[in-house]
């Protein structure tokens, strides 16, 4: 990215430089447009869930920024010969199902004939300047709270290979099917200094971004992680683990520091999930308040797993 130019613009409040949820673009004073972009093959059997999921996933990022979704065009890919219209229409009543919950309105979209199906959405949203939250505004002190538990991308990965249970992954399209639209009433309350969404990155990568962008550290504590399932843990003891969690995890290794924790926590941490919870750092004056607002939206989680702190560099301390 660093070797593509691009405009300056003096209204461009969120870009690409620290790799945040999305990109935000002021048109005046009170108002700045929200913009997004995600699509992914399917992570589930049934048609309609995936296309709720990969929706919900789409959505998640504008919520991130503390934003209301506005519009959204639905971007799909699909070998038509070994796809029937009936599986393509469930893809996209799903997504128009989770689109119509977010009182989001699809204005159309583009269809691509592709070697296996992919769909997502590209979403714009609308935010106050004064109220979007980012991934740069995390202060030392503050708190990390998690709204969804972890382990989507172990238990999705099961699906596909025969291993999870009806209950796992009947969970785990629920969690992944839920709105993160908590987030813009927490941004609108003035509550949290900075947010991100957990999603390919797992935990540790989004948070590492979040250290980065603000200048901080982090402590997370492992035994305070929301775990989707026991059946998670079973997972990874049979080697289901992702491709993109494993990636992950190597990727965080410079970053982290382990304090004896265990290399089961160690692959959870770095999961690689779809349409996960919010990562939110809110100071401890206004913790009271955000866990009463989650418990009111009904969130999954709603998990202290941490703090913030100074730091010279950005770096990641794990205690067991």
């Amino acid at each position: 990215m660093r070797r593509i130019p691009f405009r300056k613009d003096p209204n461009l409040l969120v870009g690409a430089a620290t790799a945040d949820d999305a990109g935000v673009y002021r048109i005046d004073r009170d108002r700045a447009l929200v913009l997004t972009v995600d699509f992914f093959t399917p992570i589930v059997d049934d048609p309609f869930c995936y296309g709720q999921i990969a929706a919900a996933n789409a959505l998640s990022d504008v919520y991130a920024m503390g934003g209301r979704p506005l519009t959204a065009l639905n971007l799909m890919g699909i070998p038509t010969d070994s796809v029937p219209p009936r599986v393509i229409r469930a893809i996209l009543r799903g997504g128009a199902r989770k689109a119509m919950e977010a009182r989001c309105t699809i204005v159309g979209g583009h269809t691509i004939r592709n070697p296996e199906p992919v769909y997502g959405m590209a979403v714009t949203g609308i935010v106050s300047p004064r109220h979007m939250m980012t991934n740069a505004g995390a202060r030392p002190g503050d708190l990390l709270i998690l709204t969804k538990p972890l382990g989507t991308g172990i238990a999705t990965t099961g699906i596909k290979r025969g291993l999870a249970s009806a209950k796992l992954a009947g969970r785990a399209i629920s969690i992944m099917s839920r709105l993160n639209d908590v987030g813009a009433v927490i941004a609108e309350r003035g509550l949290a200094h900075a947010a991100t969404d957990i999603t390919g990155f797992g935990l540790l990568g989004h948070l590492g971004s979040m250290c980065r962008a603000s200048g901080v550290a982090a402590q997370l504590f492992a035994t305070q992680i929301p775990l989707l399932s026991p059946e998670v843990a079973t997972l990874i003891e049979n080697d289901c683990v992702p491709g993109g969690t494993r990636e992950n995890l190597k990727t965080a290794q410079p970053l982290v520091r382990w304090h004896r924790v265990a290399p089961a926590m160690q692959i959870l941490l770095a999961d690689a999930q779809t349409s996960g919870g919010l990562l939110l750092s809110v100071s401890r004056r206004n913790l009271k308040a955000v866990l009463a607002l989650l418990r009111r939206h009904r969130t999954f989680a709603a998990a202290v797993i941490g703090e913030i702190a100074k730091a010279s560099r950005p770096r990641i301390d794990v205690h067991p």
